[in-house]
């Protein structure tokens, strides 16, 4: 226990150290931008709120601020942001002008198929490699770029169409999305078709005084299949075993790569989450069959700015069902550091997270909002237009006002990402009793 909890300390702090990590190499940009044109740098914070550390060093005060939410580069030149930075300490007409500027993820085959779910009433099957979605190649089953289940959620028709092989041969069916209903507090549900990928079914631990270790079976032992039937994902086992808890079945498994074993087990009851479930007494390595990819600087910039550009799309389309509620805020993106923190590649691909994460940010940066550098942008050329500057007292309400608003939707996100925290999910799930439950992914 304790050292789960020093783990879980740990993680936090790792996450703690990136967030601001990357605010400090964000703000650096404005700085070393600012440096590079000549502009007059009042301050450089990092953090808001009262200063805990701050120095003057040639002209330019360095400082630490006491509320961890983001930093700042005092530029005088551009429009004031005296409500925010504080009060410029000079005369701004005196300044010269400045010039506005003009990742189960790599497969796209079923692994499981929900019984009763649309795609198996439209006939998908597991082992289907899927082809195309809504008419557009997929080339990955997660994700935002060429993938089966972006393509699902950003479609807005009546039905899909899935193009997918099959024995060699191709086919397409039309399949009608289902949206699960939702309470009036929660983020709403988009579309599905309640399928899961394929993923390698490899033992990670088998339980003591359990029908498994009776059975012989061995932790890295991969199980290909049962009664003859091949599985692509460990929750076929699971079902089966659900439905048929008192029968044996025989297991097809492959060990240490090329040994191939018939092994009979039979369901027992075992103790799972609270309650006695028949299982034979498994749990699944949920990593599977993990291959690194090496994608160029310029692959992953390519892929971070339109998938950044497809989510503005579909959050702007009136026919998707891609809200803003759907998007994250400060509480969500630590949850996923805190995930990605949790593998054996941790920093690896918390790393490459905040790749996507920096373009996302660059890019919303440029939306012509008041307070964010796009609206700086903005009022440099209604300045340069007008040959004078806009209206301080103007200025402040339209600041005062966009801040507002950006801290409130921040709020509303937050509402919802906090919702999807593993604690609280858990309380809201058992609030809903018309929610149906959920198995245990333990056979």
């Amino acid at each position: 226990m304790i050292l789960h909890i020093a783990r879980v300390i740990f993680i936090l702090l790792e996450v703690l150290i990136l967030f601001n990590l990357l605010i400090v190499v964000h703000e650096l940009g404005h700085f070393l931008a600012a440096r590079w044109r000549g502009l007059y740098i009042e301050k450089f914070g990092v953090w808001f709120g009262k200063p805990l550390w701050k120095k003057t060093i040639n002209g330019v005060q360095y400082s630490l601020g006491s509320l961890p939410f983001g930093g700042f580069v005092a530029l005088p030149q551009l429009a004031p942001m005296d409500i925010i930075e504080g009060k410029a300490d000079l005369d701004r007409a005196k300044l010269p002008k400045i010039s506005a500027l003009s990742e189960g993820d790599s497969t796209t085959v079923l692994g499981y198929v929900m019984p009763g779910s649309p795609a198996e009433k439209a006939g998908l099957q597991p082992g289907d490699k899927i082809l195309s979605v809504d008419g557009k190649p997929v080339r990955r089953f997660m994700g935002m770029n060429d993938s089966i289940s972006w393509d699902v959620v950003r479609s807005e028709g009546d039905k899909i169409a899935v193009k997918f092989q099959r024995d060699g041969k191709v086919q397409t069916v039309s399949v009608e999305p289902y949206k699960a209903e939702t309470r009036g507090w929660r983020r709403k549900s988009v579309r599905q078709l309640l399928i899961y990928p394929a993923e390698t079914p490899i033992i990670e631990k088998v339980e003591s005084k359990s029908p498994a270790a009776a059975a012989g079976l061995r932790p890295g032992d991969i199980i290909r299949g049962f009664n003859q039937t091949p599985i692509y994902n460990p929750i076929a086992l699971l079902e089966y075993i659900s439905k048929h808890p008192t029968e044996e079945l025989v297991l097809h498994v492959e060990r240490n790569g090329s040994k191939k074993l018939h092994i009979p087990v039979k369901p027992t009851p075992l103790p799972t989450a609270g309650e006695m479930k028949p299982r034979i007494g498994i749990q699944w390595d949920t990593t599977g069959i993990v291959s690194i990819q090496h994608p160029n600087p310029i692959e992953q910039v390519y892929n971070s700015v339109t998938s950044t550009l497809k989510t503005i799309g579909a959050v702007a389309s009136p026919k998707s069902d891609v809200k803003l509620q759907h998007l994250s805020g400060p509480v969500g993106i630590g949850r996923i550091y805190y995930l990605l923190f949790q593998s054996e590649r941790g920093w690896q691909l918390a790393l490459w997270f905040s790749v996507i994460l920096n373009v996302n940010l660059a890019i919303l940066n440029l939306l012509p909002i008041p307070v964010l550098d796009g609206g700086h942008i903005v009022l440099a050329l209604i300045e340069s237009v007008r040959r004078k500057p806009v209206n301080m007292r103007v200025l402040e309400v339209i600041q005062t006002s966009c801040a507002v608003l950006i801290v409130g939707y921040m709020l509303y996100i937050t509402f919802f990402d906090v919702q999807d925290l593993p604690f609280v999910r858990k309380k809201l799930d058992q609030l809903e009793a018309q929610s149906p439950g959920k198995n245990s992914q333990m056979p």
